[in-house]
């Protein structure tokens, strides 16, 4: 897979889209092509499941006239493409409302020397040895005890891509990035109960993933682990979130102060800039220029230059998550999120979490959590849970079919520890995450 090799091409190609909006009447033009390729194979008992082979190519193109805009994309490359695709988008335009607020980001703001964040690892990973990294995930799990009686497989996934966006600005660049990974999910039965569990691993580089045999054998301990499950009488107690999760709860703070939900007026965290939203233990950072990291990028989907920034300090809300769209709707700068948020890092507030979980005596430890019951307006958050029951540090049953209930304010606030153990696997980087006194519902 040598998809850096397409750069010159995919740049010539929107930059090409960029110059024929601007000889069509359009004020501002901006255009993103990317084409992105894949393997993924799955086994299952032993045997070969599936093999996945994915080729992607695309373009869209926005256009600006007169306060108007107008989108249009296609998967076709060719010169007639681009030029039926471009002329669609002005077509469009001359039909949308004035919006004072549309257009490109500032010239000002684009990335003029983007920094090489090392994101792009191809892995020359034929259907063979794919394969045979699968089994050897699969064969791990099914083999660590007689109670793990089924699979729902093992995956080996690779695949690269190149971006590029332009812009009438001149803007015109774009990067390389690779995403691999190994997952596997299991099934145990103790003649009583059938559990399921999994586990994976994922990196920009193939040296950077776990074991196969690591992961087969973590998704079998997570599965048996749950057999036996109870469930519990509805009380107040401190919560676990597990790293793998914790960061689900971050999530819900980006969606409360994104732009767009600021100045729609739908977040419970309106105008929440300079509050005290978490104890003053807690610093959260957005690293954008993170080598090899999952979210990192040099520039947003707009052209802007990237850069850290402290998001909460000691505790408080330093800023929102701004496009430069939602920045001139609430009269603030971009913060070079357009596309997302990019690298949240949640720092430790404790080395040992499970010496703070002994003193409290009590806990539930989540394992695993359903539904979508979150309420970004008001900030009300209720979610099916299964995990364990925690005494004195250690672990009494597994349980299922309950419910943690309680408002994101006050969860914010009750944290107790951000554990050291940290997951890399996703745009999020925290450790686990100790809560006191949210609602448990169950019996």
């Amino acid at each position: 897979m040598k998809i850096s090799v397409m750069s010159s091409s995919l740049q010539d190609t929107a930059s090409y889209a960029v110059e024929l909006a601007h000889n069509l009447g359009a004020d501002q033009a901006e255009a993103g092509v990317s084409y992105n390729e894949g393997l993924s194979v799955t086994v299952r008992l032993g045997e070969l499941e599936s093999v996945e082979r994915q080729r992607d190519r695309g373009l869209g193109v926005t256009v600006y006239t007169d306060g108007r805009k107008g989108s249009a994309s296609t998967s076709d490359l060719s010169s007639k493409a681009i030029q039926e695709v471009v002329a669609k988008a002005v077509s469009i335009s001359r039909f949308t409302n004035q919006d004072k607020f549309a257009g490109l980001a500032d010239a000002d703001l684009m990335a003029t020397t983007p920094s090489d964040l090392d994101l792009y690892h191809p892995w020359d990973l034929d259907v063979e040895a794919a394969e045979a990294l699968a089994l050897r995930s699969e064969n791990a799990a099914r083999g660590l005890d007689a109670r793990i009686k089924n699979s729902e497989g093992a995956t080996v996934s690779t695949g690269g891509e190149f971006r590029v966006y332009a812009n009438s600005h001149g803007f015109c660049n774009g990067y390389a990035t690779t995403s691999h990974s190994l997952s596997c999910s299991v099934v145990a039965d103790n003649s009583d109960s059938l559990e399921r569990d999994y586990w994976y691993t994922v990196s920009r580089f193939p040296d950077g993933l776990d074991r196969p045999e690591q992961v087969g054998e973590r998704a079998a301990e997570r599965a048996l682990g749950r057999l036996g499950a109870r469930q519990l009488t509805t009380q107040v107690v401190p919560v676990l979130f597990p790293a793998e999760l914790a960061r689900g709860l971050f999530g819900h703070l980006i969606a409360a102060i994104r732009g767009s939900t600021q100045y729609q007026r739908a977040s419970f965290l309106l105008n929440a800039r300079g509050e005290q939203l978490f104890p003053e233990f807690v610093d959260i950072e957005e690293d954008p220029l993170i080598p090899r990291g999952l979210a990192s990028a040099a520039f947003d989907a707009e052209g802007v230059g990237t850069n850290r920034r402290m998001l909460v300090e000691k505790g408080v809300l330093k800023g929102y998550v701004l496009s430069s769209y939602s920045a001139r709707r609430l009269g603030e700068p971009t913060t070079a999120n357009a596309g997302g948020v990019h690298n949240l890092v949640v720092r430790p507030t404790i080395n040992e979490i499970n010496d703070l979980i002994t003193d409290a005596g009590e806990v539930f430890v989540v394992r695993e959590l359903l539904g979508q019951g979150v309420n970004i307006v008001t900030g009300d958050y209720s979610r099916g849970a299964a995990g364990f029951w925690m005494k004195d540090g250690e672990i009494q049953y597994p349980v299922n079919e309950v419910t943690i209930a309680g408002n994101l304010r006050e969860l914010f606030q009750g944290i107790q520890a951000i554990g050291a153990y940290i997951d890399f696997r996703g745009t999020t980087r925290c450790g686990s995450v100790l809560v006191e006194g949210l609602t448990v519902a169950g019996q």
